[in-house]
């Protein structure tokens, strides 16, 4: 006989803790997943399968290891011929308490994958729940036998039997999984109460709310209260109303002197209705409330307490990998956080969300958009009507959500839409994701020239619930500066949101081996956040650019005075509501010599912060102390009223010309520089240190200091150009030895020079011959460049780090030079493979390409060297990123790099983000060679110290 596990509620301890006329609630599983509690359990397939053990609830039972793992694209890129289908059986033993008795218990369950049918004591409790993603409950009155012991049994089938909810939830880009995932509890009210309010609180203190009453009697009232749940202890009379005895009652009242919800201020109230009876209250329900006026003005745009907003949003999976869909309020409260961080104000869904995140949203701010789920493959009519219900109802007074969506991509019944608004007095509007749809354009991945008559052509506001795709490191920030900007010319314009917030890579328990995660190649593997949330380089960029603080651009030079130009990008909070600090940053002397020397403040402070509306630009100034250009760089970061950062923003205080004599080593040379020519061979000498280059090529073949052999060789190799030598010169200038090769091509000449002190010094003339130009205005032209520079070999076998000065510390493309800043950075040698190497995801990555390359010292044991940079806005090649190993057909990783390891280069490939370059904005472009008669040509001047 199976002994069953037994949860024993604790009635008068629980029970009478609580005031009578409280609803009373009993956890039956634990409140989420890092706090279950355990019942019996059996599957029907798959692993563990065909007998009674224990499980976690909440859990998906796959990530418990039962049963089998499916992924929604089991019909397309998997080539399946069907998902699995296996089934759960739970058992739970509880008692409720004996004072619960002619009172009303009713059963909730906060989600199940997929069919759900309930027996209390061995008896059906109602019509099975079709539907993973949705709350449902089930009174259960008539069944339970309170003060004694009662057995629940809850059959899962993880495959529903209805076909329009496989369609429109397991057929679908995202993982499917099985089991009570969200909570389950118990619910005691009297015999007559409150069941269900939506309310609709306005900007200037009215609420309208709906109530609905169960077993009415006469001589009703209710009475409402609210409470500010945070800041001063303002106090608001209570409002009384009679009730009509109806099941449904409309209630209005209004307080005078609240303050508004929005995501910058989430201020929120707890809403107190009390339900008399002759004057006793017999009844109490409370509520989070925001007061907010909502309005969606077609043509024009979508208003907030009467401000336009703009939202800057990203799609979120409910999702952990180690639990699947079974999340927690920790993972809520860390997730909102990193959304609020990257400057975002808005999410979406492409299903209800767990109510404890919708909490989160309210409290610290930010818009929501609540999707009926439909991946491409709408609900028939008759169950999408029962799930809308249970979705509004449990959302509904949520001050965050602002739009209801229904289904996506093509996942929508145009029967529903009207369903909405049955359960919501704020009569928010549905949109349709990726449809222009009844004067909203939601267009799914634009181009930035989207498209006839609409977008900034058409008349609809628009706002693309999905755009800027980040399968690997692709999209997200690359190009979204452009896009952004382009979009935001328009007075239409209401947003978008990124696809997607994190990689959607699950724990396989059923895996042995090394490999743990499985994000199934290429198809979860979307986030600018890694599965355990690592931030990848696009969550800085991301941050820069949607920063509520824009600089306009500005260098530092010597006639600087301090002042910036600033612009208010927030929509509803004044600039002055920001903290700014500035730091005047001084590197050592030695920092390329001595990896880790810390730097030095040689000066700090606080910034003034002028009064400047949403949108308004002002000056900011900052003083210029008597030590400011003994700086490197200067830093300001901005703190929101709330103590969020905004951005850290830096500037180069000085040119690259500067920075390499104050970091180069300077020895003293006992002897001239020399440099013979013996063949095809020519060597230039400094006491032991050799490097030799071979003259019909232009390469270096050797570098020797002592015995030991540096491998910096087979280089410059010309990268988006063609360059043959033409003739060599071998020359004596004073001390040093110099080698120019004149060279026919793209390369005008290259003066390798040898110093008495061992440095090597390479000056390149590139794009100086204009050659028989044509056209009108006598110009040489190449289009098309997106890689542009010389290249070197050098083994990555062995090597350990780099100090590098320059912007970092996250690798970079052409089309996302944001998130990068000025500063000294000390990197790891990694293989981090962004969304795919999930068992050891290292950031910063390692490999790629870095922007404003100033100096470097590559640690590598015996082949260490340093490299400085005399050139500004050069970007350095430091080896290729591994490519992901997993990826289907057709999954693009990234752009082809240049031939060679080591690169310093002025044009660097962009980065696609679900569409083509060519469809991206103008930073994604390639660039074009234009050479006139007379140009000095561009210059390239680098520093190298073999030495060790």
């Amino acid at each position: 006989m199976h002994k069953f596990l037994h949860v024993l509620i604790l009635a008068g301890l629980s029970f009478t803790c609580a005031r009578a006329q409280e609803t009373h609630k009993i956890w039956l599983s634990g409140t989420d997943f890092e706090h279950p509690k355990t019942w019996d359990f059996k599957v029907s397939g798959g692993i563990n399968s065909g007998s009674w053990s224990t499980i976690e609830v909440p859990s998906q039972w796959e990530l418990q290891g039962f049963g089998e793992y499916t992924y929604g694209r089991w019909y397309k890129e998997l080539e399946q011929d069907e998902p699995s289908k296996e089934e759960g059986f739970y058992k739970l033993k509880f008692e409720v308490p004996a004072s619960a008795k002619g009172k009303r218990i009713s059963i909730h369950f906060g989600g199940v994958m997929t069919d759900t049918e309930v027996k209390v004591n061995g008896k059906v409790v109602g019509p099975k729940h079709h539907g993973g993603f949705y709350e449902f409950d089930y009174d259960i009155t008539p069944f339970v036998k309170p003060g004694a012991e009662n057995l629940l049994e809850v059959h899962v089938w993880k495959h529903s039997e209805n076909g329009s909810i496989n369609n429109a939830e397991r057929k679908a880009d995202w993982w499917l999984f099985g089991g009570i995932y969200r909570p389950v509890w118990l619910e005691i009210n009297p015999q007559t109460h409150i069941a269900h309010v939506a309310v609709d609180p306005q900007m200037n203190g009215s609420l309208k709310a709906v109530l609905k009453l169960s077993n009415p009697s006469k001589n009703l009232r209710v009475s409402a209260t609210i409470t500010p749940l945070a800041g001063e202890a303002e106090t608001f009379e209570a409002e009384s109303r009679k009730l009509s005895g109806k099941p449904e009652e409309l209630l209005e009242f209004n307080w005078e002197g609240v303050k508004t919800w929005d995501p910058e201020n989430p201020n929120l109230y707890v809403l107190t209705l009390q339900l008399q009876e002759n004057g006793k209250t017999i009844h109490e329900v409370t509520q989070r409330i925001g007061f907010r006026t909502l309005e969606f003005r077609k043509r024009d745009g979508i208003y907030v307490n009467g401000t336009k907003i703009k939202m800057k949003g990203i799609n979120r999976h409910s999702f952990w990998p180690e639990s699947g869909r079974s999340t927690s309020k920790r993972i809520s409260i860390m997730d909102v956080n990193l959304i609020k961080d990257m400057n975002m104000n808005a999410v979406r869904f492409h299903y209800p969300p767990d109510d404890h995140f919708l909490e989160v949203a309210d409290s610290l701010g930010l818009f929501v958009l609540d999707e009926l789920a439909g991946w491409q493959n709408p609900y028939e009519t008759e169950t999408g009507k029962k799930l809308i219900r249970e979705m509004v109802e449990r959302d509904v007074n949520h001050p965050s959500i602002i739009i209801w969506d229904q289904g996506n991509e093509g996942g929508w019944n145009y029967e529903l839409d009207g369903e909405f608004n049955k359960h919501d007095p704020q009569n928010r509007i549905v949109i349709h994701p990726w449809a222009d749809f009844d004067g909203w354009d939601t267009h799914h991945y634009p181009t930035y020239l989207t498209g006839v008559h609409r977008f900034g052509n058409g008349e609809n506001v628009f706002f693309p619930t999905e755009f800027m795709h980040g399968t690997y490191d692709n999209g997200i920030g690359a190009g979204l500066k452009d896009f952004w900007e382009h979009y935001s010319e328009s007075p239409l314009f209401a947003g978008g949101f990124m696809w997607v917030f994190s990689d959607e890579a699950v724990l396989r328990t059923d895996w042995t081996g090394d490999e743990k995660f499985d994000s199934k190649g290429n198809l979860a593997a979307d986030g600018v956040l890694g599965p355990h949330r690592q931030k990848e380089g696009s969550f800085f960029a991301v941050k820069e650019i949607w920063s509520p603080v824009q600089f306009k651009p500005k260098a530092i030079t010597e006639t600087f005075d301090g002042s910036f130009l600033v612009t208010n990008d927030y929509l509803f909070s004044s600039l002055n509501t920001v903290t700014m600090n500035y730091r005047v940053i001084q590197a050592d002397a030695k920092a390329l010599y001595q990896p880790g020397t810390k730097t030095r403040v040689v000066d700090s402070g606080i910034i003034e912060v002028p009064d400047a509306e949403p949108g308004e630009t002002r000056k900011l100034q900052i003083p210029v102390s008597p030590d400011f250009f003994y700086g490197d760089w200067l830093e300001i970061t901005a703190t929101d009223s709330h103590g969020r950062e905004l951005y850290t923003w830096t500037w180069p205080i000085h040119k690259a010309d500067y920075f390499a004599e104050k970091l180069m080593y300077k020895g003293e040379g006992n002897k001239a520089a020399t440099g013979i020519r013996e063949g095809n061979t020519v060597t230039l000498r400094a006491g032991e240190l050799s490097l030799k280059l071979d003259a019909q090529t232009g390469y270096i073949t050797e570098i020797k200091d002592g015995d030991r052999l540096v491998p910096f060789v087979n280089g410059p190799q010309p990268i988006g150009m063609k360059a043959e030598v033409e003739k060599l010169v071998l020359s004596q200038e004073g001390q040093h030895a110099v080698c120019r090769l004149d060279y026919n091509g793209g390369i005008d000449h290259i003066t390798w020079t040898m110093y008495p002190d061992g440095r090597v010094h390479m000056e390149l003339i590139a794009l100086k011959n204009a050659g028989r130009n044509s056209g009108f205005d006598g110009a040489f032209y190449e289009g098309d460049i997106d890689q542009f520079g010389i290249s070197f070999d050098f083994p990555e076998e062995g090597v350990e780090g780099i100090t590098l000065f320059g912007r970092g510390p996250y690798h970079t493309w052409r089309n996302r030079l944001q998130g990068i800043e000025t500063g000294i950075w000390e990197k790891e040698y990694n293989t981090t493979i962004t969304g795919e190497s999930f068992e050891n995801l290292i950031y910063p990555e390692f490999k790629g390409y870095y922007a404003n390359f100033l100096a470097g010292n590559l640690q590598a044991g015996d082949n260490s060297f340093k490299v400085f940079s005399e050139s500004d806005k050069l970007f350095l090649r430091l080896f290729t990123p591994d490519e992901a190993k997993n990826g289907f057909k057709g999954s693009h990783f990234q752009p082809r790099f240049p031939q060679g390891n080591l690169s310093f280069m002025y044009e660097i490939s962009g980065m696609r983000a679900f569409k083509p370059l060519e469809q991206q904005g103008p930073s994604s472009q390639p660039s074009n060679i234009r050479i006139k008669s007379g140009d000095d040509g561009i210059s390239m001047k680098l520093w190298f110290d073999f030495r060790k």
